[in-house]
């Protein structure tokens, strides 16, 4: 099952890929789409459409993204949330939401860790060598914290459970598309 997570951000929006066969979740591609245009519908459109590309030709089945915070400045929160409408409208898939707390939490084990530890915590378990750019590493971290949810739940008995009539994660992510 292929998982892609992204990083919404209205400059730059990082997405990564990864395969999950059993509990190994194999690294498949990780980038930034660095947005160029310079007005606001000519960025979304940017998104949506480097974003479109990339699951064609991946053909992820479920995509993770991550929560908008509170900035003190709304109008950033604004660009942010536009930024994630772009995104999710492209992916056209079941969406689950994170915390950027749980997103740290899953990989770190540690919900306050810092940029560079969730870095190397991604290159630790994904085994990829070399520098990876913090947005790719955030948006890989949100795709292996949405294998680690949904793992968690299989392990449980709850997902794909016919005793409960559910037949997907999305019966259990309270903040789901």
């Amino acid at each position: 099952m292929v998982i892609i997570g992204i990083d919404p951000g209205s400059r730059i929006t990082g997405y990564g890929l990864i395969r999950m066969e059993g509990n190994r979740a194999i690294h498949l591609d990780h980038g930034c789409i660095r947005i160029t245009a310079e007005n606001a519908g000519s960025r979304l459109q940017q998104i949506y459409t480097e974003l479109k590309t990339i699951v064609q030709q991946h053909q992820p089945v479920e995509a993770a993204i991550e929560q908008v915070f509170m900035h003190q400045n709304p109008g950033s929160a604004l660009k942010l949330g536009q930024a994630r409408g772009a995104a999710i409208v492209a992916l056209g898939l079941p969406i689950a939401e994170y915390s950027a707390r749980q997103v740290k939490q899953s990989v770190v084990g540690y919900g306050a860790a810092r940029k560079e530890q969730v870095q190397h915590m991604v290159k630790q378990l994904l085994n990829m060598t070399g520098t990876l750019q913090a947005d790719a590493a955030d948006a890989l971290a949100i795709a292996l914290c949405h294998a680690h949810s949904r793992s968690g739940l299989q392990k449980m008995g709850v997902l794909f459970s016919k005793k409960r009539k559910r037949n997907s994660w999305r019966d259990y992510q309270p903040n789901a598309y």
